[in-house]
């Protein structure tokens, strides 16, 4: 394994994985994701129901995203392109779906910064 790629920051290094979660989803086939520009679900907004290793090539402007509302499924979003830097597990059981402001991504969020999405699927 790649520890390095697991603990995602030199800060905190791992050599384990130390806990582990079950992800609750609805209904893998059918994930449904709305992006907002804005926190607080404002501004600009795009529905995704599918995997998208580059938010910039499907034409969303910048390299953020201000917010969330996970409709359906369970969604692995990334701070850069191809899936890579930081990742947040966003759920429609968590929060109702709902998440105004990147502070509720996840505790290792720092920036709104997110380019790549994808569906967790079984």
């Amino acid at each position: 394994p790649c520890w390095d790629a697991w603990s995602g920051n030199t800060a905190y290094p791992a050599d384990r994985l130390t806990s582990f979660r079950p992800v609750a989803c609805a209904n893998h086939r059918d994930s449904r994701l709305t992006i907002f520009e804005q926190e607080n679900f404002l501004g600009r907004k795009g529905e995704l129901s599918d995997d998208y290793p580059s938010l910039q090539a499907m034409g969303w402007d910048g390299n953020e995203v201000g917010s969330f509302h996970v409709h359906s499924g369970a969604w692995v979003c990334s701070q850069f392109p191809g899936y890579r830097g930081f990742q947040y597990v966003l759920e429609c059981d968590h929060h109702s779906g709902d998440y105004k402001h990147f502070r509720e991504w996840g505790s290792h969020a720092q920036t709104f910064q997110v380019q790549s999405v994808r569906r967790i699927q079984q």
